[in-house]
């Protein structure tokens, strides 16, 4: 029964609880629980759309999908790099008590989320065909799935609002209020995937269509929490302007933070080139297994960000031992998690897969990509928290160093020698993933049992 008022307690959210005066145990479930049930109500929505693009349009609809997304990772990206300033710097704000503070970075953070995500969505929309073609697309694979590559472009502004204002949110300690507008944007993706796509039969771009409202309903749940008189922080009209000093030194803040998944983002970017070469049906099997892989690796993020939150509230608070703490506790949670779903991955890989599509070639290839990528999981899960926690202190250059370490230096040329070099094809490329994953992981560990995370600080 205490649990599950707990648990109730987290779902329903509290404005006023002091994360930096409960235990740590307390506000890590408190603080994870939504955050979790966000990140898997996102990852079962990047399921579902592939279970119906998969199913009813076919492999070259399956494969637009895959090359589109690994371009568009850079958006996303940028959007979780703004994510990760909002947390950092509203959670700082929180924790020093300064809440009208905290408001008047949100404004700039919202000003910086529409104007970016405008410049992406014009320039991706008119060169959406030039970009499938760069990514090794065949000419009736553009010609079938441009629209759905237009209209994701279009939906960018929509994209990098939903994740910073879910980082305002997570930042502020309401991480329940981030949870409702994703569930339900996600829920309402869901059903729409299957009116457009087996019912009304749009196609791959069905799938975008379901994609663009749900998150813009998203985005409206989102602003009007911040409309509330009732919330710590709130959006202010009247005091709506460009304040190009905070402005200058959140995107600093935030020019870390994407870097970090801009680094990442781009080495996919190559992966999948890499991929390309080995045919359509081989880029198939890859984007399901890697939807299946999200479908855990998202909730994952949620507990990081919980971290990341308690990091930056008790630094804000002047306690950095307890701010060190969290992210270890919360470190070897994640890891326990991730290797139970390790061990269900390596055994069900190829019923898994088969639920998305019976084409050999894929089948084969996703239940590869899935079964070499588990042996990564446990350095995945402590990794990851391990880097949200430090940039969560405010340090965003440490982890886009280790990015470049990793991912540039590391994984690309590495997976080039084995897939190329060696003609280990895919499986060159899936074991560079989880080399390069399980290094950064190790990186980032060192480099937090250092300490000197704790002495950052946030100057606005």
């Amino acid at each position: 029964m205490k649990y599950l008022k707990l648990f109730l307690q987290a779902l329903k959210g509290d404005e006023n609880l002091d994360y930096t005066s409960i235990s740590i145990n307390k506000a890590l479930f408190l603080l994870s629980v939504p955050m979790v049930i966000e990140m898997l109500f996102e990852s079962l929505f990047a399921l579902v759309d592939a279970f119906f693009v998969a199913k009813y349009v076919g492999i070259n609809g399956m494969a637009t999908v895959g090359l589109t997304e690994s371009v568009l990772t850079i958006i996303y990206s940028i959007a979780w790099g703004v994510s990760i300033a909002a947390t950092a710097i509203i959670a700082r704000k929180i924790g020093e008590k300064k809440p009208a503070e905290a408001s008047k970075s949100l404004m700039q953070i919202m000003n910086i989320s529409g104007c970016i995500g405008l410049i992406i969505g014009i320039f991706g929309f008119i060169y959406s065909a030039d970009i499938l073609r760069l990514m090794g697309g065949s000419e009736e694979l553009i010609a079938e799935g441009l629209v759905y590559t237009q209209i994701q472009f279009i939906s960018s502004p929509i994209i990098l609002l939903l994740f910073s204002l879910g980082g305002a949110l997570r930042g502020a300690g309401n991480a329940s209020k981030a949870m409702r507008a994703m569930v339900i944007a996600n829920l309402l993706n869901m059903g729409l995937d299957f009116l457009f796509v087996p019912i009304l039969h749009l196609g791959v771009a069905g799938a975008a269509y379901a994609t663009i409202i749900g998150r813009s309903v998203g985005v409206f749940i989102q602003l009007r929490a911040f409309f509330s008189t009732k919330f710590n922080i709130r959006i202010d009209i009247k005091n709506w302007h460009l304040d190009w000093p905070l402005l200058g030194e959140i995107m600093k803040l935030s020019a870390g933070g994407a870097g970090q998944f801009i680094i990442q983002s781009a080495s996919w970017v190559f992966l999948i080139r890499i991929l390309s070469d080995f045919g359509a049906e081989v880029v198939a099997g890859y984007t399901i297994a890697i939807r299946i892989i999200v479908f855990t690796i998202l909730p994952s993020w949620g507990l990081a960000n919980s971290a990341s939150t308690l990091v930056g509230q008790n630094l804000g608070a002047n306690q950095p031992g307890r701010a060190a703490s969290s992210a270890w506790r919360a470190g070897l949670f994640n890891m326990a998690f991730l290797g139970i779903v390790a061990i269900f991955f390596f055994i069900f890989a190829q019923p898994l897969v088969m639920l998305f599509t019976d084409n050999v070639v894929a089948v084969n290839t996703g239940v590869e990509c899935l079964k070499i990528l588990c042996a990564g999981y446990i350095f995945f899960g402590f990794g990851m928290v391990m880097s949200q926690a430090i940039n969560g202190s405010g340090d965003t250059v440490t982890p886009t160093v280790l990015n470049v370490i990793c991912f540039w230096i590391i994984e690309i040329p590495l997976a080039y020698y084995l897939a190329k070099n060696l003609e280990l094809q895919q499986t060159g490329v899936f074991w560079s993933i989880v080399i390069s994953e399980t290094i950064l992981a190790i990186l980032a560990i060192i480099y937090f049992k250092t300490g000197r995370w704790k002495t950052n600080t946030i100057k606005f």
